[in-house]
């Protein structure tokens, strides 16, 4: 197996990744609209992010059971590209419900068309994370998923800022059904750009087929120790993995997600002026997914120093192009180029170990969320805001630690990770219910994602343990020009 990365067909893969982003974060914009124009409690406005995201565990459970049903997991036999090809159409499916949801202002189908889009993405994502890991060499797998993740946050930092000139922009929010009804044109463009990419996709050169066991021999440094099981659930690492996508996806979203109520109670800020905040939230996921991902193009140590501290503020300065464009005062963000030395900090004492890596970034964002609960005003934005430097890479983190060993099981094990992003909405929808003022209030409901960092602390520690008994060490990746 070539163990160089394969740039011209990861560059077609990594088209999907942007439209995750896109979506995920357009969802922010969306929450506080609908809460505004149809009266909804802060817990219902949630059920956007629920609807959307428990999709992928629905999505997940279909693809399980029919894999069980036909005798054979359904990527083998239609194979990567096929597969995210379908997905790409089921979302466009979705995309059209966004139509009549628009006109008839109906909560209930717009959330219908997002979770169709959803059950797509899960079968997108399900292909595609695997694909990423294995064009190349599986050591660099989780900067491969970085860079790809980088693409992904482009799609998250200009997703709330078009969805919300589409609201805000043309018309103005005076009117309810009007600037509902400006929802439906991006989504029908989206629609569009899903089905133009599942034709391209088709006619790509990215793999069909993947040798999955020959990935798991690669994978260890002692093959004598790689683990044949007869069921994915015997793999502790994927297990754990498992609770850790459910808590990772959940602290995401949910931090990004109640942000527009805090800012709208601590700082009257209105619906109409969060989407850059949102936008800098998603960005922020860029800027540490550009940066970690320094280690997948291959150049010498020296030049992958620079680029460590290059590629953030180059993302740092995308975010504040786009939002320039879209004319918005941008005074009020250079300070975050300070936060973002944190993140490089913590970044080079990873050393390109997704293990290590794993522990500095949830101990960060354990800090972050406290100086969030315990500050107020901007520095309580801001911090909160900077979770998304410190969410950033997790996702490849812990993907890689789940799926490395699991062989001709990989296929199966994605699966039930892409089942756990379910996180994203459950973890929200608890944060929404604790954020009453009956119970903990908006700014201490921030405690639920200390309880998700706390756990993917434990994750990193553990998971590091559980492959060095199967043979595999990502920590050598120290000494092999790696990040």
């Amino acid at each position: 197996m070539s163990q160089q990365t394969k740039w011209s067909q990861f560059g077609v893969l990594i088209s999907v990744f942007f439209f995750w982003g896109f979506v995920a974060a357009s969802n922010d914009i969306l929450i506080p609209v609908f809460k505004e124009k149809l009266h909804l409690e802060q817990w219902q406005s949630q059920m956007v992010s629920f609807a959307f995201y428990v999709a992928y565990t629905v999505g997940s459970i279909i693809y399980f059971a029919v894999s069980k049903a036909v005798g054979g997991d359904i990527l083998n036999k239609i194979g990567y590209k096929n597969g995210i090809s379908l997905g790409l159409v089921i979302s466009a499916l979705g995309t059209l419900l966004f139509y009549p949801a628009a006109q008839n202002a109906s909560f209930g189908l717009m959330i219908t068309g997002l979770f169709i889009v959803g059950l797509g993405f899960s079968l997108q994502q399900t292909a595609a994370n695997p694909l990423a890991i294995v064009m190349g060499d599986p050591k660099t797998g989780s900067q491969r998923l970085s860079m790809a993740g980088g693409i992904n946050n482009f799609g998250t930092t200009i997703g709330p800022l078009i969805v919300s000139f589409a609201i805000f922009g043309s018309v103005g929010a005076a009117s309810s059904v009007a600037s509902i009804e400006s929802i439906k044109t991006p989504y029908l463009i989206l629609g569009a750009a899903f089905l133009i990419a599942a034709v391209i996709f088709r006619m790509s050169s990215v793999p069909n087929k993947i040798d999955l066991d020959a990935v798991a021999e690669t994978e260890a440094e002692d093959t004598t120790k790689v683990a044949h099981r007869k069921s994915v659930l015997q793999y502790p690492q994927l297990v754990l993995g498992m609770i850790g996508i459910f808590v990772y996806v959940g602290v995401e979203v949910s931090t990004a997600s109640n942000l527009p109520e805090f800012m709208k109670q601590h700082l009257n800020t209105p619906t109409e002026q969060i989407a850059p905040y949102v936008s800098l939230f998603w960005a922020s996921l860029m800027i540490g997914r550009w940066t970690s991902a320094t280690g997948a193009f291959g150049v010498s140590k020296s030049a992958a120093q620079i680029l460590r501290f290059l590629m953030p503020y180059i993302a740092f300065g995308v975010f504040l192009l786009v939002n320039a464009i879209a004319q918005h005062d941008l005074s009020h963000f250079y300070i975050y180029a300070v936060v973002i030395v944190f993140m490089i900090i913590g970044d080079m004492l990873s050393k390109g170990s997704p293990a290590r890596l794993l522990l500095i970034y949830s101990l960060m964002g354990i800090t972050a969320l406290f100086i969030g609960m315990l500050a107020d005003g901007m520095v309580s934005v801001y911090a909160f805001i900077s979770v998304g430097l410190f969410c950033s890479t997790l996702w490849p983190c812990i993907f890689t630690l789940a799926i490395a060993g699991l062989g001709k099981h990989t296929n199966e094990g994605a699966s039930f990770l892409i089942m756990m992003i379910m996180g994203g909405g459950i973890v929200s929808l608890v944060q929404g219910i604790v954020a009453s003022d009956a119970i903990l209030g908006i700014q201490w409901s921030y405690l639920v994602g200390v309880a998700c960092f706390a756990y993917l602390a434990f994750y990193a520690i553990k998971a590091k343990s559980i492959l060095k008994a199967q043979g595999i060490d990502y920590d050598k990746l120290e000494g092999s020009g790696g990040h």
